[in-house]
């Protein structure tokens, strides 16, 4: 047990110094969450031995939960609803005419068994909502006419179709041809997981409105339940889990919640992990050795699906509802195929365990083409089609982003003595971009005015516009203890490098802002900014 936990954590950080490492590339960083999983499987190095595809099958469904729910959680529909029907027309009939147009290539050209190819091409009928919003995010791809919004809808909304499609070809090469089951499976697949979503949507946002938590983290984990219950409901009674656990996710993310900021970032820990997870297991669990008798096969499907199916599919829809030829383009090689597919190929495994053709392998191939080769030139299409446009930004497409500046508040005690004493508001000279937003006295809260007299004693918050993606910017904290050849000298006089700036000083249960002549004392703790 001790070995494994030991494995789980060395993966764990190792994806996260690679997570590192893609953005300083500026690909996604799941193709080296599998090719890790491929070094420690039973033909790479570490020779980790992992063949139960129902083990992997379990997990990964329900890693795919959180992705999905994040996925519509992360998706601003203020910002979508310009292009929210073509976004949907592609995830919906775009997904079913991509898994045909593939299945008719595989069975025609390359000779596979119709329900094998039609089934092969319903598990890469789906785009990869990861790896599109992780280059929309690290790439800053700031598009025009809403293609980012539409990009992020289709690819966050069509795993449900895609999983339906799968579990129909499925259910018919198992022999269940009848034309009525085949029907009730799509309208229960569609009706019970939208109805479910729709309705566990709406009571948890009432719940999340007038309820307010009163142990910390509480809300993350009633949001977390919230998801997993999403998608066990409508499984349980036929319908489909991913599209109730979509629906509640954007539901949710686009209505006003308290403690917003801090599910944001709690999904985003948890969304992360879970895609280590499924890319890592998905590499462990495939055979490398195996990979060049399909590796022909896979790579005439990628081309396809990249050069003829998805534009074919993306032109047909998109031109009649009047969008321009250079955002269908961008559109269409957009299409990245991802861990959604390979769960599915896992599904299949297990549902169809004798098929004639290693559909696992060639899904994972197809994958492991797409996401490096799609992904990587997606910003240089943009750019060469005339659609980046840096007077936009594309982090307003996501929830998870303020539409207000960023914020920082700091609290201050107004001691005596100090020049603010006794001093109207307006006449405060505050630094540039900074306001003072609420006055705390004698246990009461002041909203201030311009012509409000700050007193001794008050306790002053001021807000004030913060850095974004200031990365090179670190602080810490030094505390003086005996002996330190700081004591007792003013900043001026101390030997320090010059890219350190003491910016604060705690000294007992006061905070100095420090000068030049401010002198240290022992025990002082001082804040340090340190420029890298």
């Amino acid at each position: 047990m001790q070995f494994y936990l030991f494995i789980a954590a060395v993966v764990i950080i190792a994806c996260i110094l690679l997570n590192k490492l893609s953005n300083k590339l500026g690909i996604p960083m799941l193709i080296g969450f599998i090719l890790l999983g491929m070094v420690f499987g039973s033909d790479g190095l570490l020779k980790i031995p992992l063949s139960d595809y129902s083990f992997v099958e379990k997990v990964c469904s329900t890693a795919l939960i959180f992705i999905m729910f994040y996925g519509g959680f992360g998706t601003k529909w203020s910002e979508g609803t310009p292009v929210a029907g073509r976004a949907i027309l592609l995830s919906t009939v775009g997904v079913v005419v991509t898994a045909i147009l593939v299945g008719l290539f595989c069975h025609f050209v390359m000779g596979l068994p119709l329900l094998e190819a039609l089934l092969l091409g319903s598990i890469l009928g789906c785009t990869d909502a990861a790896s599109v919003f992780s280059i929309l995010r690290l790439r800053r791809l700031n598009l025009r006419e809403n293609t980012a919004s539409l990009l992020e809808i289709e690819s966050g909304s069509n795993d449900p179709c895609a999983y339906m499609l799968t579990i129909i070809v499925l259910s018919l090469m198992k022999g269940s041809s009848d034309v009525g089951n085949i029907l009730y499976m799509a309208f229960s697949q569609i009706v019970y997981g939208g109805g479910c979503g729709i309705i566990i949507a709406f009571l948890s946002g009432l719940l999340l409105k007038k309820y307010k938590f009163s142990t910390a983290g509480f809300a993350q984990v009633f949001v977390l339940a919230i998801a997993i219950l999403s998608y066990s409901i409508p499984q349980m009674i036929g319908g489909n889990g991913y599209l109730s656990a979509y629906i509640v996710g954007i539901y949710l993310g686009n209505i006003n919640i308290y403690g917003k900021r801090d599910l944001v970032s709690f999904f985003d820990g948890i969304t992360g992990l879970m895609q280590m997870v499924i890319f890592f297991l998905l590499g462990l669990l495939s055979f490398p050795s195996q990979m060049p008798t399909v590796l022909l096969p896979a790579l005439l499907v990628f081309v396809f699906i990249t050069l003829v199916a998805r534009p074919i599919t993306v032109f047909l829809l998109l031109t009649p509802l009047k969008t321009s030829i250079r955002q269908s383009a961008l559109v269409s090689w957009a299409g990245l195929r991802g861990a959604s597919s390979i769960v599915f190929a896992v599904f299949a495994y297990i549902g169809a365990p004798h098929l004639a053709n290693d559909i696992f392998h060639i899904v994972f191939v197809v994958v492991l083409l797409s996401i490096p080769v799609q992904g990587s030139l997606i910003p240089f299409i943009s750019k060469k089609l005339g659609l980046i446009d840096n007077n936009i930004d594309v982090m307003r497409t996501f929830s998870d982003y303020s539409d207000e500046l960023p914020i920082k508040y700091v609290q201050l005690v107004i001691p005596p003595g100090n020049h603010w004493v006794n001093k109207r508001v307006r006449d405060l000279m505050l630094p540039p971009d900074t306001i003072l937003v609420v006055i705390k006295r004698d246990g009461g809260t002041i909203v201030p005015k311009g012509n409000t007299v700050v007193k001794e004693g008050d306790q002053v918050v001021l807000s004030a516009r913060a850095p974004v993606n200031f990365d090179e910017v670190s602080l810490t904290e030094k505390r003086l203890i005996k002996n330190d050849p700081w004591i007792d000298k003013s900043i001026s006089k101390i030997d320090k490098p010059d890219n350190l700036l003491i910016i604060m000083i705690q000294r007992g249960r006061k905070l100095i802002i420090p000068s030049g002549d401010t002198v240290l004392k022992l025990n002082d703790v001082l804040v340090i900014n340190h420029i890298e």
